[in-house]
């Protein structure tokens, strides 16, 4: 038993960075939720229902549905569609994804001999404070302020709503006149997307600052570990565990270029620059707690190499003397001796430690990261050649 376990507090196994928080346990209460965020359907129905319903529903009261009445009628807005019935339900599966890759990862750091005796306590104190941080009821408030403060009446109002006449507001000459379903739009639908959207940016914050203390901490490296990152070559894979975050960012990207090439006459090449800086950005933002390991991977390999060096240099001297010094019996024979694969074994040694990574990211990683972001995007590129000409295209290279 684990002295967290003894004390009542929360171990390695406990770790999650999703599953608390006030609006977790509202979810609880209102049965939307199982302790381990089962019910994920009848969150997003249930979600889904509050931020896109009583759009349509208000929208169709406004006369502003379907029609001409407005330059872009509700059921033509892309990005609502894509905000509220793509991106949204995304935000809600990533949280099973994420517990479900990041839990296991936690108890490794113990599972494999990584955090010795002797920082055990600080190892589980770093979990404790995590688990504080996921469940206080300050933060969740400060970004519900940040939300209307910020993301609805200076990031929406300014940078993403339309100017042409839309179903939720008509310009004026003092700002927007909002609809009925722009009401809703504005005091409830976009307010809560955008706090699901906020808590995942600050759940990442909570598994860097983790991640963080524990890079402080004094873990037992292993340099010589085959998977070339001193042991921690399992944390290169919970950057995938955000694949979801990043494909529900790229809907909301996909949503917003789209409304401008329909109904702005915009055109996808015009986002080059805004596509490239935006993947960049969500690809840095999931993989950059991994980056607390560069200094003390670093010095794990110098120390490596250090050590390995004396000791190689310790075993061929001993080598030496004994076959070219004429240490050796009379009558040994050289060929088949296992003095020779264990210098072999020595030299491979060395190489390990030599070629050993210092960053916990690699190259595949963000590829494949990038991509997923860039995936709701493909369907954009038959605003620049038609289907037909695509498939044209494509029975020409094929045969």
């Amino acid at each position: 038993m684990t002295p967290a376990a003894i004390k009542g507090l929360p171990s390695e196994g406990d770790f999650s960075v999703v599953i608390g928080g006030p609006l977790y346990q509202a979810l609880r209460r209102a049965r939307l939720s199982g302790d381990g965020l089962q019910l994920a359907r009848r969150r997003i129905v249930a979600i889904a229902t509050i931020a896109w319903v009583p759009l349509l529903v208000l929208a169709a009261v406004d006369g502003k549905a379907l029609g001409k009445a407005v330059a872009v009628p509700f059921l033509h807005d892309i990005d609502v569609h894509a905000r509220f019935l793509i991106a949204m339900p995304l935000l809600i599966l990533a949280e099973i994804v994420v517990h479900e890759r990041m839990r296991p990862v936690v108890t490794t750091f113990v599972s494999l001999g990584l955090v010795p005796p002797h920082i055990r306590d600080r190892f589980d104190a770093a979990i404790q404070s995590a688990m504080r941080l996921r469940n206080s009821v300050l933060a969740e408030l400060t970004l519900i302020a940040l939300v209307y403060g910020i993301g609805i009446l200076v990031v929406w109002r300014y940078y993403v709503a339309l100017a042409a006449p839309t179903w939720y507001a008509t310009p004026t000459a003092d700002g927007r006149e909002l609809y009925l379903a722009g009401w809703w739009y504005f005091l409830v639908s976009l307010p809560l997307f955008q706090f699901l959207l906020l808590r995942w940016y600050f759940r990442i914050f909570i598994w860097g600052r983790f991640l963080w203390q524990v890079s402080r901490l004094d873990i037992a490296y292993a340099p010589m570990h085959p998977d070339r990152l001193a042991g921690l070559g399992f944390l290169s894979r919970v950057g995938y565990a955000f694949a979801p975050l990043l494909v529900a960012q790229g809907t909301l990207l996909a949503g917003m270029i789209a409304n401008r090439i329909f109904f702005d006459g915009a055109k996808l090449t015009d986002f080059k620059i805004e596509v490239f800086t935006f993947v960049a950005v969500m690809v840095s933002v999931v993989l950059a707690p991994l980056l607390v390991f560069i200094g003390p991977l670093s010095r794990a390999r110098r120390s490596g190499m250090r050590d390995y060096r004396h000791l190689a240099k310790k075993h061929l001297d001993e080598f030496e003397a004994k076959w070219l010094r004429g240490g050796a019996e009379p009558g040994e024979l050289l060929v088949g001796n296992p003095d020779v694969s264990s210098l072999t074994d020595m030299a491979s040694s060395f190489d390990v430690i030599r070629e050993m990574r210092v960053v916990p990211v690699t190259r595949t990683l963000v590829v494949e990261l990038a991509v997923m972001t860039l995936l709701p995007l493909a369907p954009l590129l038959l605003t620049m050649i038609s289907l037909e000409q695509l498939l044209g295209q494509f029975v020409k290279i094929v045969f």
